[in-house]
């Protein structure tokens, strides 16, 4: 495009806010990004753009009152306004009506299918005397009335009969996947008994696999706790599978410098643990040109210390989303110095690192990086904690603080900063185990539904 076409997106979730805009940007479009409805109609009158696209719930101003608010104005009605919407009955179409929508786009929707509406609500525009018809609808025991013009009607009318052609044509391929799948099923039925024994031996085969490749991933673990100086270390893990998506370890990275993480692979099973393991054995502390963590220097004895922004960045890089399945994994990585007792950390999409100062009270240290493996050349945010003799960190994954008991309540951050609290006087193997065991014995009625690793990191007085 000679002139980009500007577009705002009201959208209060900065994850799908960023993948859409990229999308749009890609495109040609240029971009502005409202976090809510409020301040997306500030933009708005600010600097008109060409097309609003607008989820439905945010906070402070919503999409229908932020699509009204722009239609009432008599110089914001013209521009096109798509709502995001999951639209499951008719009130939401009439709804859509009432505030003066122009079309509206189902979620979880196709960003191609996005792209094609507002490339067709562009090529049409609104006319700013285009007649209005006031019709008075009741629906669902709502009263509702509806102004808008044919052209805009039509447009609403046009993408509610190709979000319903959309989902016709998935349900006919699913009923022609089903009849498929039924017929297959009469030709094998002869052979069935024959399959079953086949399925139990590879059944058989499958758990010694699993139970080897379980054995395996468990050799990859810390071998115990090594005595390193001036830093007491303790670890607890366990798979809710024969197979873990969690990994951790720690080791040196030179005299001076330790560094310890804790991954966590979205999902379960064999993909999700070989994510896992791959991402282990890639944080190690060799020293070469294709290390994440350490590489050749001719300063510092000949090593140089990767900051842990930049191993995020790299991890990012080399393990996308769209090449691991659709896995993707959080991650907290640090660097303590033990000569400054200065810990430097990244947390990507993973659970707040727990910092308890000696004789003090266990905090949170809030952090809001992507996870690993969703967009392409993410940035992530480097983080710093200055550490005195007898302070600890933990480093933990979501296992410990989302696991659930029988009504499903979750553990929660404060029964685990109570645990961390009741044990911070005891020597930092204890806290850990006494924290894992309350966890467990939390979801003990149903087991747990997450891997659960916690990693203990106190500076020795």
């Amino acid at each position: 495009m000679s002139e980009q076409i500007e577009i705002l997106i009201a959208e209060d979730s900065r994850i799908q806010a960023k993948m859409l805009r990229r999308k749009l940007e890609t495109a040609g479009y240029s971009v502005r990004w409202a976090e809510n409805g409020k301040l997306g109609l500030e933009m708005t009158r600010e600097l008109r753009p060409a097309i609003i696209i607008s989820d439905i719930e945010m906070p402070e101003m919503t999409g229908y009152e932020f699509c009204e608010a722009v239609k009432s104005d008599p110089e914001l009605k013209t521009i096109p306004l798509i709502l995001l919407s999951t639209l499951s009955d008719a009130e939401d179409i009439i709804r859509g009506l009432h505030v003066g929508a122009d079309n509206y786009v189902t979620k979880p929707y196709d960003p191609e299918y996005l792209l094609s509406r507002v490339s067709d609500l562009l090529s049409i525009p609104l006319g700013d005397d285009e007649d209005e018809t006031e019709l008075k609808v009741k629906l669902a025991g709502k009263q509702y009335t509806v102004k808008a013009g044919k052209q805009q009607v039509l447009n609403l009318l046009v993408s509610t009969f190709e979000n319903a052609v959309g989902k016709n044509r998935e349900l006919v391929a699913a009923n022609q996947d089903l009849s498929h799948a039924r017929d297959e099923l009469k030709e094998k039925n002869n052979d069935l008994t024959s399959l079953n024994s086949k399925l139990e031996n590879i059944n058989q085969r499958m758990e010694h696999d699993l139970s080897a490749a379980a054995k395996i991933q468990q050799s990859l673990l810390p071998s115990g706790t090594p005595e390193i100086p001036s830093v007491k270390l303790a670890w607890n893990y366990s798979p809710c599978d024969e197979l873990a998506g969690d990994f951790l370890n720690f080791f040196p990275l030179d005299d001076r410098h330790l560094a310890a993480f804790v991954v966590d692979v979205s999902g379960h099973g064999v993909a999700s643990s070989l994510l896992a393991v791959t991402v282990g054995r890639v944080m190690t502390p060799m020293v070469s040109n294709t290390s994440l963590l350490v590489k050749p220097s001719d300063n510092d004895a000949g090593k140089k210390i990767v900051a842990p922004a930049d191993v995020a960045y790299e991890l990012n890089n080399r393990f996308p989303m769209e090449d691991q399945g659709n896995l993707y994994f959080t991650m907290v990585y640090g660097v303590l110095d033990k000569q400054t007792q200065e810990f430097r950390f990244v947390s990507a999409g993973h659970p707040n690192v727990v910092h308890i100062p000696a004789g003090g009270k266990p905090r949170l240290v809030e952090t809001a990086d992507m996870a690993i493996g969703w967009i392409e050349d993410t940035e992530f945010e480097e983080h710093s904690l200055q550490l005195e003799a007898g302070d600890r960190i933990y480093l933990y994954s979501d296992g410990v603080p989302e696991a659930m008991d029988h009504d499903l309540e979750e553990f929660g951050d404060d029964r685990m900063l109570e645990s961390l609290t009741q044990t911070s006087k005891a020597p930092v193997k204890t806290s850990v185990e006494t924290l894992f065991d309350a966890v467990h014995q939390w979801c003990v009625e149903n087991g747990a539904k997450d891997d659960v690793s916690i990693l203990g990191i106190e500076i020795a007085e």
